[in-house]
């Protein structure tokens, strides 16, 4: 029996429906893990504040700030919510292990990024020794380099940046830690909220997409919330944060609160999008949402072939 294939398919796509499937599951597969990779290099590298609640009498008050990694982090949600919903649970598992795979991949780069001996950079042994030329030079009326003079000032500043560690050195540190950690949390919170979008799903028999959107996303967003922070101070990530050295249980709170707070009404305002895009995607893509849960609950048609 011959197979007539479109004529802009590739071999390996059984029909033009086929392939549309897969690139609309390529699309939201890309951005779930480009979205992931990202919120892990950005990390805790910033802190937003949206507002402040008290000290204005010279204390600290109440912060509501998230860190710069969490701002993407909504977005994770909402794809595997759309994949569960419209590819099933199986899809949904998967692309979270490929997103565990790409956190090991960053774990790996930044430590041998690290590793590796830096372009044109002077040994270890031999910085102080040329710091202390240096401040010598700055001292005496500037430093000659080719054609360009520095004066005292320049070479101060330049000496006292070199004391630091270099920029990539600062956001390894903080990424490094924060990515062991969001691997935790993020295996954890992930699978809860594939595995109850699915509960909620079958519970309701396909209705109430609101239910199992904001049911699923709500409570695993709290337990990523909690690890991801608890885990990162485990860690000694936030050790350098006077405040967190002032008063660890209050700093870990209001991280804890205003993390879980921002990614709550994010949760609350992706239910119309997901309601915008399911049906439409459904129908443009010809797939039965509730096809997976009809299969497990009545499998006989299958059995008897």
């Amino acid at each position: 029996m011959s197979v007539t294939k479109h004529a802009k398919l590739h071999p390996i796509e059984a029909s033009p429906i086929h392939a549309r499937r897969e690139r609309v599951f390529l699309v939201m597969s890309g951005v779930f893990l480009g979205t992931l990779v990202m919120l892990n290099i950005l990390g805790i590298t910033r802190f937003i504040e949206f507002g402040r609640i008290g000290g204005e009498d010279g204390g600290s008050g109440w912060v509501f700030a998230v860190a710069v990694g969490v701002l993407p982090y909504p977005v994770t949600f909402l794809c595997t919510d759309l994949i569960s919903e419209l590819f099933g649970r199986a899809r949904a598992n998967a692309v979270v292990w490929v997103g565990l795979l790409l956190n090991a991949w960053v774990l790996f780069i930044l430590w041998l990024a690290g590793i590796l001996p830096g372009m044109d950079a002077p040994p270890p042994e031999e910085l102080p020794a040329l710091l202390d030329a240096m401040r010598t030079a700055g001292e005496s009326g500037g430093l000659t380099i080719g054609e360009r003079t520095f004066d005292a000032s320049t070479v101060d500043y330049v000496t006292s940046q070199s004391e630091r560690p270099t920029t990539f050195f600062e956001v390894r540190a903080l990424a490094f830690g924060a990515t062991l950690a969001s691997m935790i949390a993020y295996l954890v919170a992930q699978f809860t909220d594939v595995w109850m979008f699915h509960f909620w799903k079958k519970l309701t028999r396909g209705r109430h997409l609101w239910l199992r959107n904001n049911g699923s996303t709500l409570v695993s967003q709290l337990i990523d919330t909690v690890a991801v922070i608890l885990i990162t101070a485990w860690l000694g990530v936030f050790d350098g944060a006077g405040e967190y050295q002032s008063s660890p249980v209050n700093f870990l709170l209001q991280l804890i609160v205003t993390g879980y707070v921002f990614k709550f009404v994010c949760a609350l305002l992706d239910t119309a999008p997901l309601y915008w895009l399911v049906p439409r995607l459904a129908r443009w893509l010809d797939i039965d949402p509730m096809a997976e849960h009809r299969h497990l609950e009545d499998p006989g048609p299958r059995s008897a072939q």
